[in-house]
C-alpha cells in the first residue's frame, strides 16, 4: 500500500513551530544539515509542531551574521554536513579532522576523480537549473579570492564594471575554483532536499527568512548593479538604516544599498521573482524582513556618519505583490512589519492577505488591546525572536538604555505579564509560551532558548553590536522525552497539534 504523507503545514490553520537555526543544534553531530537536523525534524513531529523556522540559510559574513550575505540565493557552505559527505563517498574518516572548507576542497577533489555516472549528471543538472545565479555567485568568489578578500570596487575597471571580455577571461582563468564553489552548493542543494523531504514526511513545514536587504560586497550587488543606488565607481551613494528613536537617538546606519525600484519595476521585479521562485523550492512558508521598506525605507546619504539626516522614500510595494501573487506559488509569506507601521503599510499587508507579526515581550506596555489575547487571528505570534533578549532575561532584567526599555517601563511590563499569565510558578518562559499557544493567533513560535527556559547568555543577537553574537549552541541532550510530551500536552491543549497527532 502507499505511504500517505502528513498533510502540509498551512498558516491558514491553527499551528505551532520553534525557531531554531541549524547552527544552533547541538554538538558534537549538530550544526548543520546532517543527522541532528533530521533528529530535530523527529522531535518537533514527536511534540505536535507544525512548523521549524530558521534564520536566512545564505552564506555569513565575517561577522557570522546570516542578514549581510555575499549572496542571497546561495545556501552556507557552513550548512553542509561533512559527516554526510562520507557516508556519500566523497571524504574519508581520516579527512572528518580538517576545517570545513578543506574537507569540502577535498570533497570535491574526489568527486573529481571518482564520482558516478549519475553524481556527474546531477551536478549539471543541478548547474543548469541554477544557472540564473549560480555562475555569478561562484565567478564572484573565486574573483574575490583572487583579490585576496577585496571587494569588489577595487577589482580592476573591466571586471568592476563587468565587461563581457574579461569575466569571458576570468571564467576560463579560473574554472577550477568556479567549479569548486559550484559544487559546494550542489552538497548543500543535495542535503537541503534530504532535510525537507524528511519534514515533510513527518508533517513539519520549513519557513525561512529573507532579508530586505544585500550586501553591498556581494553577488547579487555586483551582477546586478542597475538595480541599486551606485555612484560611478560602484560604491553605494545612498544606504539603508532606520530613523533615530529612544533607544538609538542617531537611528541605526545599516550601510546595505538601496534598491532602483523603478528599475526592479521595469523588468518585472524578475531578480526579486528569482528569488522568491528559490525559497519556494526551499521553503514551505517564508518571513519577509523589515516589510515596511516595500512600502517606504529610510534613505540616508552615503557619506553620512549617522542615520539622522535620512529621509523616507517611496517603494513600489503594490506592484511588486501584486506580481508576486500571481507568478509565485507553493509559498506562503509572513510580513515582518515590526517597528513604524503606518495605516498605508497595514494597508499593503492586508490587501494581500499578509500575517503581519506579534511578539509577546512588546505586548505589555499598558494598552490592553496589545495584549497576546487580544491578537488578530492572521498573524504569526512569537513569545520573541532571534533580536530579542531570551523571555527569562526579559523578565528579569530591570530596564536601561542597553536593556532597550526604561526601568519603569520594565517594572509596569513585568507586573502586566505577571497579571496575564497568573503569576510564573515553573518560570517566566513557560508563562510567555502558554500566553502565545492560547492567543487567537493563527500561527506561533517559540525560540528553543525559551522552551528550554534559558537565559541572557542564549541570547542569539543583539541588535547594534557586532561582537559575540549568532554563536549560540544547544547543549548535547537538551532535547528530552520530557520537554517534548510537556510542549505536545500544551498544543494539544490548545488546538494546535499538527493533523494525524
Amino acid at each position: 500500500m502507499p505511504v500517505l504523507m502528513p498533510p502540509q503545514p498551512t498558516l491558514q490553520r491553527r499551528s505551532s513551530g520553534v525557531l531554531l537555526h541549524p547552527t544552533s543544534l547541538a554538538p558534537p553531530r549538530g550544526g548543520d544539515l546532517g543527522p541532528s537536523a533530521r533528529e530535530f525534524v523527529d522531535f518537533l513531529a514527536d511534540c505536535a509542531q507544525s512548523w521549524w523556522q530558521m534564520l536566512p540559510v545564505c552564506p555569513t559574513d565575517g561577522g557570522r551574521s546570516p542578514y549581510n550575505s555575499p549572496s542571497s540565493f546561495a545556501g552556507s557552505p557552513e550548512l553542509v554536513s561533512v559527516d554526510l559527505l562520507v557516508a556519500e563517498g566523497f571524504l574519508k574518516k581520516a579527512e572528518l579532522g580538517q576545517p570545513r572548507d578543506k574537507a569540502l576542497r577535498a570533497a570535491f577533489a574526489a568527486f573529481r576523480r571518482r564520482a558516478a555516472r549519475t553524481d556527474r549528471e546531477d551536478f549539471e543538472s543541478f548547474r543548469e537549473r541554477e544557472s540564473s545565479w549560480l555562475g555569478d555567485h561562484a565567478l564572484f568568489l573565486a574573483l574575490k579570492d583572487a583579490a585576496a578578500g577585496r571587494p569588489w570596487t577595487e577589482w580592476d575597471e573591466p571586471l568592476r564594471r563587468r565587461e563581457p571580455a574579461a569575466l569571458d577571461a576570468a571564467r576560463n582563468r579560473l574554472a577550477a575554483e568556479v567549479r569548486r564553489h559550484e559544487f559546494v552548493q550542489w552538497l548543500f542543494a543535495r542535503q537541503w532536499e534530504a532535510v525537507r523531504r524528511h519534514a515533510a514526511a513527518r508533517g513539519v513545514g520549513l519557513m525561512g527568512d529573507a532579508p530586505i536587504y544585500v550586501s553591498h560586497d556581494s553577488a547579487d550587488c555586483w551582477a546586478h548593479q542597475e538595480l541599486f543606488f551606485l555612484g560611478p565607481d560602484g560604491r553605494p551613494a545612498v544606504c539603508a538604516g532606520v530613523p533615530p528613536d529612544y533607544f538609538c537617538e542617531t537611528g541605526q546606519l545599516w550601510g546595505n544599498p538601496l534598491y532602483r525600484w523603478e528599475e526592479h519595476a521595469r523588468t518585472g521585479f524578475s531578480w526579486w521573482l528569482s528569488r522568491l521562485a528559490l525559497a519556494a523550492r526551499r521553503f514551505d512558508a517564508l518571513r519577509l524582513d523589515h516589510f515596511i521598506a516595500f512600502h517606504n525605507y529610510w534613505e540616508v546619504p552615503a557619506d553620512a556618519k549617522t542615520a539622522a539626516l535620512g529621509r523616507w522614500a517611496p517603494a513600489r510595494g503594490d506592484e511588486f505583490f501584486a506580481i508576486v501573487r500571481r507568478e509565485i506559488h507553493d509559498l506562503e509569506i509572513v510580513a515582518e512589519d515590526l517597528g513604524i507601521l503606518t495605516p498605508e503599510v497595514a494597508a499593503l499587508r492586508d490587501k494581500y492577505g499578509l500575517p503581519g507579526m506579534k511578539i509577546a515581550q512588546f505586548s505589555f506596555d499598558g494598552k490592553e488591546s496589545d495584549l497576546p489575547s487580544r491578537w488578530p487571528e492572521n498573524c504569526v505570534g512569537y513569545t520573541g525572536t532571534h533580536d530579542n533578549d531570551t523571555t527569562r532575561a526579559w523578565f528579569e532584567e530591570a530596564g536601561g538604555r542597553s536593556a532597550g526599555r526604561r526601568p519603569q517601563q520594565a517594572l509596569r511590563e513585568r507586573e502586566a505579564f505577571l497579571q496575564a499569565a497568573g503569576g510564573v510558578p515553573d518560570g517566566a518562559a513557560w508563562a510567555m509560551v502558554r500566553l502565545v499557544w492560547k492567543s487567537p493567533a493563527r500561527t506561533v513560535l517559540a525560540p528553543m532558548q525559551d522552551l528550554l527556559g534559558l537565559g541572557a547568555a542564549a541570547r542569539m543577537n543583539r541588535p547594534g553590536t557586532g561582537e559575540g553574537n549568532w554563536r549560540w549552541r544547544m547543549e548535547p541532550g537538551a532535547l528530552t522525552v520530557r520537554l517534548a510530551g510537556r510542549l505536545a500536552a500544551l498544543t494539544g491543549a490548545c488546538a494546535r497539534a499538527s493533523e494525524g497527532i
